[in-house]
């Protein structure tokens, strides 16, 4: 082998490990609640969040759930997804704007992050209880409970596709697309666990 070939198979070793080590998802200190309430008893020393902190990612988490929460055109179809009693019309859910046709699930906790480290402050994410009892963000990722802290891909913040004004997803449509949305059996390699 040449000294030329050499030292292009080294870059090209050199060049994969940089790559596959650029591939590893960045992690973020989160902590997940039932509700505003929670958040606000758990600040104080040790706390990830503020009371102010808190405030913000409920306001955003209600947000987003009003605009990236998957719809439904029937109670049927949405209580299939996330269990009986956990879904409402959209006019219930989003505070009185929306049809009253359309179904969509309650929030029922918020994920929020410490996004400091890549220079984006808070983030935050509704969660979803799903007919199994779990916790999902409306882009699928997949949590066991909406209470504890620990480690999370930054990913997990991501914010959903926005469902406002497009069509709701009716039986054949969410069976098709793995319950509540495309992105849920792609992104979901296994229920992430929140420590307490």
């Amino acid at each position: 082998m040449s000294k030329r070939s050499t030292s292009v198979a080294l870059f090209l070793v050199g060049a994969t490990a940089f790559a596959l080590a650029g591939c590893r998802e960045e992690t973020v200190d989160a902590q997940a609640f039932p509700d505003l309430q929670s958040c606000l008893d758990a600040t104080g020393s040790g706390s990830l969040f503020s009371a102010d902190d808190c405030r913000k990612g409920f306001e955003e988490a209600q947000a987003l759930n009003a605009e990236t929460a998957p719809r439904y055109d029937s109670l049927e179809v949405c209580e299939a997804q996330y269990g009986e009693g956990n879904c409402g019309s959209e006019q219930q859910v989003t505070g009185g704007s929306g049809m009253g046709s359309i179904f969509m699930p309650l929030l029922a906790g918020y994920l929020m992050g410490n996004m400091l480290g890549g220079g984006r402050g808070l983030g935050a994410q509704p969660l979803h209880r799903t007919a199994d009892g779990r916790f999902a963000t409306p882009a699928g990722t997949t949590y066991a409970n909406n209470t504890g802290k620990g480690k999370v891909g930054a990913g997990a913040f991501t914010k959903a596709p926005t469902t406002v004004g497009k069509p709701p997803l009716t039986k054949a449509t969410a069976a098709q697309r793995g319950g509540f949305g495309s992105s849920a059996t792609r992104s979901t390699s296994g229920v992430r666990s929140m420590g307490g």
